[in-house]
């Protein structure tokens, strides 16, 4: 790390410094810290359980078996009321079973394919020929009626295939941090990854997505009502071996019957293969084998919770908050996204119990379900315990959280932080990274991030934050793909991030006064229940 950098990080914490004080930070518990969390880490034992061991964890027995799995282990550290917490219905759970997909004629090939979530399945090995659409009008569908039995569905895309000239991983250069550090405080709201350009662009999107989503669901359910075998799709990121895999999950979440239509996502190379096969009119074949099931045994969501108590007569009743959202899609074993996050989380909490920290505060750590369809696990946390449904006020609960912490942005190392706006608490933890700027942690930006649960405590007014962390391959190869796997982890990163936020819950845990909120909190800021 340059000298530039440093005394860029120096003098923003010295520019927000007029908002609070000198922090009391034990160094002697920071050099504990650092000690247990870069020589004796257990992060990545953590990250193989869940993924290797545990594989995919949606909805269902894969989420299931990986958070009784981390109660056990949070259990066994020694935090107390390790518990999964129903938040509330989510829906049928499902998983993969079997998945095969081939194209058996002009010639034959294999072909990677990966069911979209909540697909369901062809029962059997079916072979089935290609209906080629290429309308995009709703009415335009009355053509293709009489002809969806036993086919694949195949529309019409133009993907072009470019090659990638920049490298797929890539840390934060020392003038993007500085840039980042510089940034004003972001008025109003927001906080969502990105941008759409402006009022009128937003607008075309969201036409030409309703527009499309209409299509879809017509076109789905005369293919389900006439009896076609499944429906193939790509995105235009889809190549080189990786696959953008989501899924569509009303199935489950709104309570319809599962599709009997197999779902498949292909690569963008396959894609357009048989789009142009289709357009020279060469005959075509496939072969498509796919089972997945359905659970609706138990249809609650869960989060898995734990806590460290507090020890000060005065605010153990006060709560600082650590968390990640447990579930991930399913093409791969959701390393990047999320059990890098939750187990940096775990391992930070085993970090204090291993230091023998006695906190002020209680310590409480959340791994989250349901993240990836919509913030659900820590949206229904907030909902059920933190905010008066009558009111939109923050109950007393809500009122004792500290400060939630949160970490889902892969599996690179710590950086910094984001402050959402929340300039008031800017130097308190410009001085709580100086012990760790060596190791690379130097940022605190105004700017907001979203896209993950800490907008779930920040919307009703309680501090939540995500870290800055090293990109690597997340938004490129990793990142809901069927690429997510242990492999692409860094172990010397996730030891860091440990390391740095074991230290922020501590300082927080132990600091005389909460963690500033942001004023004023909008009094429309109430989280709908689900």
């Amino acid at each position: 790390m340059t000298n530039k950098l440093l005394l860029t990080g120096l003098l923003v914490g010295g520019s927000l410094l007029s908002y609070g004080q000198d922090e009391k930070i034990d160094m002697a518990t920071m050099d504990k810290i650092r000690q247990e969390g870069m020589q004796k880490s257990q992060v990545m034992d953590l990250a193989f359980h869940l993924t290797d061991v545990n594989g995919p964890r949606i909805q269902g027995p894969g989420y299931v078996n990986a958070a009784n799995y981390a109660k056990g282990k949070l259990a066994g550290y020694g935090l107390q009321n390790a518990r999964l917490e129903s938040w509330g219905d989510w829906g049928k759970g499902w998983n993969v079973e079997r998945s095969y997909f081939a194209m058996t004629a002009p010639y034959y090939k294999s072909m990677i394919a990966v069911p979209r979530a909540w697909s369901g399945s062809t029962n059997k090995l079916q072979t089935a020929d290609i209906l080629f659409i290429t309308d995009t009008d709703t009415m335009a569908l009355e053509n293709y009626k009489g002809k969806l039995k036993n086919k694949i569905i195949l529309m019409d895309q133009s993907y072009k295939i470019s090659p990638s000239f920049k490298a797929d991983a890539d840390r934060y250069t020392d003038d993007e941090l500085q840039k980042m550090a510089s940034a004003e405080a972001p008025r109003g709201g927001g906080g969502q990854r990105g941008g759409a350009g402006g009022d009128s662009t937003m607008r075309r999107m969201m036409q030409t997505m309703r527009t499309r989503n209409v299509f879809n669901q017509k076109m789905r359910k005369m293919a389900k009502t006439e009896g076609a075998v499944g429906i193939l799709n790509s995105t235009q990121t889809s190549k080189d071996g990786t696959l953008f895999v989501s899924g569509d999950y009303a199935n489950a979440a709104l309570g319809a019957v599962p599709d009997d239509l197999a779902d498949l996502s292909i690569s963008a190379e396959d894609y357009m293969m048989l789009c142009r096969l289709m357009k020279a009119n060469v005959p075509v074949k496939l072969e498509v084998d796919v089972k997945t099931k359905f659970f609706a045994d138990d249809i609650k969501g869960y989060n898995v919770l734990a806590e460290i108590p507090g020890t000060d007569p005065k605010l153990k009743d006060e709560v600082v908050m650590l968390g990640a959202h447990l579930d991930s899609w399913h093409a791969a074993t959701g390393a990047t996204d999320n059990a890098a996050g939750s187990s940096v989380m775990m391992e930070a909490v085993r970090i204090l119990k291993a230091v023998g920290a006695k906190p002020r505060r209680t310590i409480r750590i959340a791994l989250w379900s349901g993240e990836e369809q919509g913030l659900f696990g820590s949206r229904n946390y907030v909902t059920n315990h933190l905010v008066d449904a009558k009111t939109s006020k923050l109950t007393k609960d809500g009122e004792n959280i500290s400060a939630y912490f949160n970490v889902d942005n892969g599996t690179g190392k710590i950086r910094g932080i984001y402050l959402q706006g929340n300039v008031a608490a800017g130097p308190i933890f410009s001085q709580w990274l100086k012990p760790f700027n060596d190791l690379g942690a130097t940022t605190v930006t105004a700017q907001n991030t979203g896209g993950t649960d800490h907008q779930s405590f920040d919307r009703v007014g309680i501090p939540g934050f995500q870290f800055i962390q090293d990109r690597i391959e997340y938004n490129t190869r990793t990142h809901h793909t069927n690429m997510d796997t242990y492999d692409h982890l860094q172990p010397d990163d996730l030891k860091q991030a440990a390391t740095v936020v074991a230290a922020f819950v501590y300082n927080a845990a132990m600091r005389d006064q909460k963690i500033p909120a942001k004023e004023p909190v909008a009094p429309t800021a109430q989280i709908p229940a689900r």
